[in-house]
């Protein structure tokens, strides 16, 4: 058998239409990134609203009453939704107080429900583990999955304070079970 050559045009490597296969994924990885983070000059995107289901307003603890660490459960909206009132001694999404450290989260898993009672962590201010699928979440950032199944963050509790008191305003997010009937834009 005779081998068949090809021959090669030495104006054939400046060719755009033939790319190596390294040429492409840096090409697509390029995409992507702006695609991700647009182009420059691009103006900004509008923000985000987070859903937050409004609630009657619940008084549920005080400031003063409050220590790190120290986890208080409540019942909101709802007598059967537990929640979890927590003083992290670090600011925190969502949080409320004079260093922005007191919050709020369901003691759901919004995967399957588990639930997430007893299962505070202090020391790395997180929820769980979930004891059906491992899933812990991050109380600094808004409830976040750290790790496990779930693919959404617990759902918040908005606060407010006056003077002293604690409140309980509303839900961001979808507790376990519940719909989003009542839900609407932040």
């Amino acid at each position: 058998m005779t081998e068949k050559t090809i021959p090669v045009h030495a104006d054939h490597e400046d060719d755009p239409v033939c790319m190596s296969r390294r040429q492409f994924l840096l090409a697509g990885g390029a995409m992507v990134t702006l695609a991700a983070i647009g182009l420059p000059g691009e103006a900004e995107a509008a923000p985000m609203h987070a859903l937050k289901a409004s609630y009657s307003r619940t008084k549920i603890a005080s400031l003063s009453a409050l220590k790190k660490g120290m986890p208080v459960e409540f019942a909101y909206p709802y007598p059967n939704v537990q929640n979890i009132l927590v003083k992290l001694g670090t600011k925190a999404g969502g949080g409320v107080g004079p260093t922005m450290d007191v919050v709020a989260f369901n003691q759901q898993c919004p995967h399957m429900g588990g639930p997430l009672q007893g299962t505070y962590k202090d020391a790395y201010q997180a929820l769980g583990p979930c004891p059906l699928h491992l899933t812990t979440f991050d109380l600094t950032r808004h409830g976040m999955v750290i790790s496990g199944h779930a693919t959404e963050s617990l759902p918040q509790i908005v606060l407010e304070v006056q003077g002293d008191d604690i409140y309980a305003v509303g839900v961001q997010g979808l507790v376990y079970g519940y719909s989003a009937m009542t839900a609407k834009r932040a």
